[in-house]
C-alpha cells in the first residue's frame, strides 16, 4: 500500500502532531528524538530509523542524469525525487523501472497525480506544507489510493457440509461495510470474498469489524500480493480488505479467535478455473454477489454467482513463486 511521508523541517510540533493523528507512515524531521515525545512513528533523520545518505535519499531530476542516478539509488534504499515545474514524465520513467520512489508534493492535487502515474503510482508521496489541513487531506488521498485486486464472478457448483473443525474469526480494528470483505480460499490461487458481520440478525448482533473467515487451513489474501494461513494470523498483522469493486484498503488485526464449529464446503468455478472455501456452517457467514450485497452460506445455491479472485498459484512463506504445484 503506498506510503504517507511528512516533511517536519523545520521542526514545527503542530505539523508533527497533526501527521501522526493522521497516520503518517515517516516523518523526515532534523532530529527524531523530538517525534519520540509525540509518539511511535517512523522517522528519516541522522538519528533516526531511517538514515539519510544510507536507508533514504534525495535526488531533485533536473535532466536524464538525475533519473539514473535516482534508479541508481533507489536499489540501495527510497528516493524522494524533486521535480522543478512537477513534469509528470520523470515520474512516469522512474515507476516503469523501480518501486521505492517517492515523490515529493505541496498539495493533496500533486499527491493524487504520483500515486496514479501510469496506473501504479509511485510508492508513496512526502508532503511538504506549513498547513496542518493539507496534512489531513494529502492523508485522505493516501488512504483512498490503495491497489485495485482483480475480482472474478464466480458460479456455485457444489455446497456441502464437512462436518466439525476449526475456523477463524479475524477481528480488525477497523470498522468494516456492507460490500466489502477478505479474500479466502482453500488453495493460494483462488479466493472467495467472505462479508464482514455487518448485517443485522434476530439473533447475533453485528459485529462490523469481524470477518468470520473459515477454516484453520486456508489462505487469505493480503497487501502486496501476499497470502497467510489463517491460524497465522495475530494482533498487529495487517490485512487485505476489498471492496465489490475491487478497490482495496488495509486494516489492522486486534485479535484472531479460532474455536471448533460445524463446517461447510463450498465450490465454484468461473470458465475452467475453480475455487473453493471451507466455511462455518452459520446463517451469519455471507459471500459476496456481484453488485455487493450479501448472500449468507444457509441461503446459497447452486448456480449462484459469487465474487473472488484468482491469482498466480504456488507460494514460499506467503509470496508467490514460479513453480510445478497442484492445490486441490
Amino acid at each position: 500500500m503506498k506510503q504517507f511521508w511528512v516533511d517536519i523541517r523545520p521542526w514545527r510540533k503542530d505539523l508533527a502532531t497533526t501527521a501522526i493523528e493522521s497516520g503518517a507512515n515517516v516523518l523526515v524531521i532534523d532530529d527524531a528524538d523530538r517525534v519520540r515525545e509525540l509518539g511511535r512513528v517512523m522517522t528519516a533523520a541522522e538519528n533516526g530509523d531511517l538514515v539519510p545518505g544510507k536507508d533514504v535519499f534525495e535526488v531533485e531530476i533536473v535532466d536524464k542524469a538525475a533519473e539514473e542516478e535516482a534508479l541508481r539509488l533507489s536499489r540501495e534504499g527510497y528516493v524522494i525525487v524533486r521535480t522543478g515545474d512537477w513534469t509528470v514524465i520523470p515520474l512516469e520513467n522512474l515507476v516503469a523501472q523501480s518501486d521505492r520512489i517517492v515523490a515529493a508534493v505541496t498539495t493533496a492535487d500533486e499527491a493524487a497525480v504520483a500515486l496514479t502515474v501510469l496506473e501504479h503510482g509511485t510508492a508513496g508521496v512526502l508532503l511538504t506544507t506549513d498547513d496542518p489541513a493539507e496534512i489531513r487531506r494529502v492523508a485522505g488521498v493516501v488512504a483512498g489510493s490503495g491497489a485495485e485486486v482483480p475480482l472474478t464472478v464466480f458460479e456455485v457448483t457444489r455446497i456441502a457440509p464437512v462436518g466439525m473443525g476449526d475456523r477463524v474469526c479475524v477481528d480488525t480494528c477497523s470498522l468494516l461495510v456492507d460490500g466489502e470483505g477478505m479474500l479466502v480460499g482453500n488453495t493460494s490461487s483462488a479466493f472467495l470474498m467472505v462479508h464482514p458481520e455487518t448485517l443485522e440478525n434476530p439473533y447475533v448482533a453485528p459485529r462490523p469489524f469481524r470477518v468470520n473467515a473459515g477454516a484453520v487451513h486456508a489462505y487469505i489474501l493480503l497487501p502486496g500480493g501476499k497470502t497467510a494461513y489463517l491460524t497465522d494470523l495475530s494482533a498487529g498483522d495487517t490485512v487485505l480488505v476489498a471492496e465489490h469493486t475491487g478497490t482495496t484498503r488495509e486494516a489492522v488485526v486486534g485479535r484472531v479467535k479460532i474455536e471448533r464449529r460445524p463446517l461447510l464446503l463450498v465450490e465454484a468455478k468461473a470458465g475452467s478455473a475453480n475455487v473453493s472455501l471451507v466455511l462455518q456452517n452459520a446463517e451469519t457467514i455471507r459471500l459476496v454477489r456481484e453488485g455487493g450485497t450479501a448472500v449468507s452460506v444457509a441461503n446459497l445455491a447452486v448456480g449462484d454467482k459469487v465474487l473472488g479472485s484468482l491469482m498466480e498459484g504456488g507460494r514460499h512463506f506467503g509470496i508467490a513463486v514460479k513453480e510445478t504445484i497442484r492445490e486441490k
